[in-house]
């Protein structure tokens, strides 16, 4: 079966996340203490117990939803044999894009949640807290929401950040400028827009210290050649090669994601089933948005860990 597993990013953590999963299986729990283990810090307990405003910290969250992704591929490899390489592709949204490397083996689990803690930190830094916001416009396309955020000059920086799925684009940018979009977005008949509740401005040209900060951390660590091709946010396309794979991580802190095109990519590569690993349903939910006929699924839970287990 031609089978893509995908990784979830930022939005999906939540208290508890990970903890039915450590108390079920040894390798999941051996995967946290390895996670502990190269942050220096306790944050499977973190995890586990919260609190919310902690483990919502971007520096927290993004760890911590690599873990619990990485946490059920342990699981699965440990205790059914499973075999990442057996995969048509791999991708993640934003964040999970680090989660598909470190589960089909370009960079350790260790160098993998100490450059998404890195990651996590400048992308908090490279705005001060209030002066960025992001907003999801729903019920228009990608080109009517690149001419809002092209109508929005003299507000400041706006650009498109996300082309989730038909009818949900997300902007990001100056405060002003994206308060000026979902203005704008009314004019133009969407559905309605929702300021997002983040604290900087991701995947638009203000993180720009982010992806320096990003490219001097990606320097430091080796890259290996993927098991499976990896799909790039940046491009919507497949990669393997470190190289160019160290640059598209660089660039995606500051580019838009291209979920839509990665979803339509593993149709017309007739992929039969996009298993979502980690927290939470975000990515099984775009999916059945951007094509029904696409069987998805969420896997997070110790009970849906074992339940793929018996399919694979």
């Amino acid at each position: 079966m031609r089978r893509v597993f995908v990784f979830p990013g930022q939005g999906s953590q939540q208290p508890g996340m990970g903890r039915d999963l450590a108390e079920a299986f040894a390798p999941a729990r051996l995967l946290f203490q390895e996670v502990d283990d190269s942050l220096s810090q306790h944050l499977s307990r973190l995890m586990f117990e919260g609190p919310e405003s902690d483990l919502t910290l971007t520096e927290n969250a993004q760890p911590a939803l690599l873990a619990a992704s990485l946490a059920v591929i342990r699981v699965l490899e440990a205790e059914a044999g499973f075999d990442v390489s057996s995969l048509a592709y791999v991708a993640g949204h934003s964040l999970g894009e680090y989660s598909a490397h470190a589960a089909v083996g370009t960079f350790s689990v260790g160098d993998a949640v100490r450059l998404v803690k890195r990651r996590g930190q400048a992308m908090q830094k490279a705005v001060p807290v209030g002066e960025g916001a992001m907003a999801a416009l729903l019920g228009l396309d990608i080109e009517a929401a690149r001419d809002i955020a092209g109508g929005t000059a003299g507000f400041g920086v706006c650009a498109v950040a996300n082309d989730n799925s038909p009818g949900q684009i997300v902007v990001s940018g100056h405060r002003a400028a994206v308060e000026r979009a979902v203005a704008l977005a009314a004019e133009r008949g969407a559905r309605r827009s929702i300021m997002l509740p983040v604290s900087a401005p991701f995947h638009c040209p203000l993180m720009a210290p982010a992806a320096e900060a990003m490219e001097a951390a990606l320097g430091e660590v080796a890259l290996n050649v993927p098991l499976v091709p990896v799909v790039a946010n940046v491009t919507a396309a497949p990669v393997n090669d470190p190289d160019e794979i160290r640059e598209l991580l660089v660039e995606q802190v500051i580019r838009m994601v291209r979920w839509r095109e990665t979803v339509l990519l593993f149709k017309e590569q007739e992929v039969e089933e996009i298993v979502e690993i980690g927290a939470g349903r975000v990515l099984a939910g775009l999916v059945k948005r951007i094509d029904r006929e696409l069987p998805a699924s969420s896997v997070g839970t110790a009970a849906e860990t074992e339940a793929l287990m018996k399919r694979l």
